[in-house]
């Protein structure tokens, strides 16, 4: 007898992968997928082609990624741990320079921080939590997603719906959300600070909605973490003076932080407590290891100096040459990410073929990261990028665009 319960309401990888396998099976003809990179200098790698590609697609917004005080200090890791990890459950045993790792982040963002293996682990451990009203006095809070949400935290929907109810909201719609807090005891609504395809959370409406209702805000800020605010707060966590119970920030300590994995911003250390025994895979016999711990205790040392305000500043002036060579939706914003709109997906993938074969790295995103017939060129900006090479791809990137529509 089938059973007659409900499928598909938060995922459909069976539709999805028939819609939008064909594009990844042109991407990857266009060899601009399924690349293996070998370094040949900041944000330059040869491919098992042999074609010299600039990055265009990385998300190490800083470049720190390449810094030798970082490099020295994942050695240093090793060497001083004398292992790469200790393997168990960390909420059992774990380093003791993890220790100390958290407690200077946790003095660098002013909150009570916990490390994981990655932004994804961390989502994967909180989100159901949260759901089950661990963190909002045992009463389970309806979940609102923001239509946007990245993928890390959307995939936890049916996770969070076993615990309470979960509901998509327009994006950025903050009367949705208000009126979603009139009717329920408790919401709590997840997004993320800067979008991965472009744009940014109303934080100013959200707080109002917070002080008002009682929002519960769950933000991951990724994008924004080192690359904005002092010492590199980024962009959700400079909006609160202390950061309460009822706000927990998420965010990748692999991207413009430049070591590895993932980081939790609490309020208390109840919340931490409750992640260490109950966050799943967050806690796994997984903690970072010595080198990316190494690495991250070097990046602390370079955020509480000069050096990052001047890499801050670095990636906005390459941010603003980029906006007036080329305009696009995100024209004007301080965030690193421009998409360049195609329409289809195989508009996109020709594009990014042929910019690959020029020497320059970009991904053609479709559908199931953007909607169907909103196919584009992403394009990420670094601070150690050179003007000359800014200059050389928008002008490449501007005449193929010319050529294809001449063609079409």
């Amino acid at each position: 007898m089938e059973s007659s319960r409900s499928t598909n309401k938060f995922s459909n990888y069976k539709k999805i992968i028939q819609t939008s396998n064909q594009d990844w099976e042109s991407a990857k003809e266009g060899l601009t997928c399924e690349l293996n990179a070998i370094i040949k200098s900041n944000n330059c790698f040869v491919d098992q082609y042999g074609r010299e590609l600039q990055h265009f697609c990385t998300t190490s917004y800083l470049g720190l990624d390449y810094n030798q005080q970082i490099l020295d200090g994942a050695i240093e890791g090793i060497l001083k741990a004398k292992t790469l990890r200790v393997a168990n459950s960390k909420n059992r045993c774990k380093l003791d320079m993890l220790e100390q790792y958290e407690t200077a982040l946790s003095t660098l963002f002013d909150s009570i921080c916990l490390s994981t293996l990655s932004c994804s682990a961390a989502s994967a451990g909180l989100l159901p939590l949260l759901a089950s009203g661990a963190f909002t006095k045992n009463v389970p809070p309806t979940m609102i997603f923001d239509r946007h949400s990245h993928y890390s935290m959307n995939y936890m929907k049916a996770s969070c719906a076993d615990e309470t109810e979960v509901i998509t909201a327009p994006h950025n719609d903050i009367d949705f959300i208000e009126e979603s807090c009139k009717k329920h005891k408790k919401v709590a609504y997840v997004a993320d600070g800067i979008y991965s395809m472009g744009g940014k959370a109303d934080i100013d409406g959200l707080i109002y909605l917070k002080s008002r209702y009682g929002l519960f805000l769950y933000l991951d800020d990724s994008h924004a973490l080192s690359a904005f605010g002092e010492k590199g707060k980024g962009f959700i966590r400079p909006n609160f003076e202390t950061l309460d119970d009822q706000t927990l920030i998420v965010a990748s300590l692999g991207k413009s932080f430049g070591a590895s994995g993932g980081l939790v911003m609490f309020g208390t250390e109840k919340q931490k407590s409750l992640m260490h025994r109950y966050g799943g895979p967050s806690n796994w016999s997984q903690s970072l290891n010595s080198a990316a711990i190494g690495a991250g205790l070097a990046s602390v040392k370079i955020h509480q100096t000069k050096e990052l305000t001047l890499l801050q500043d670095k990636l906005l002036a390459n941010i603003q040459l980029f906006d007036r060579l080329i305009e696009t939706a995100q024209y004007g914003t301080s965030t690193a990410i421009r998409l360049v709109a195609c329409g289809e997906a195989q508009q996109a993938n020709t594009i990014a073929a042929q910019l690959a074969d020029s020497g320059f790295f970009t991904s053609a995103v479709f559908f199931p990261v953007v909607p169907r017939g909103r196919a584009a060129i992403r394009i990420t900006l670094r601070a150690d990028m050179t003007h000359e090479t800014i200059r050389l791809f928008c002008s490449r990137l501007l005449s193929l665009i010319e050529e294809n529509k001449r063609a079409r």
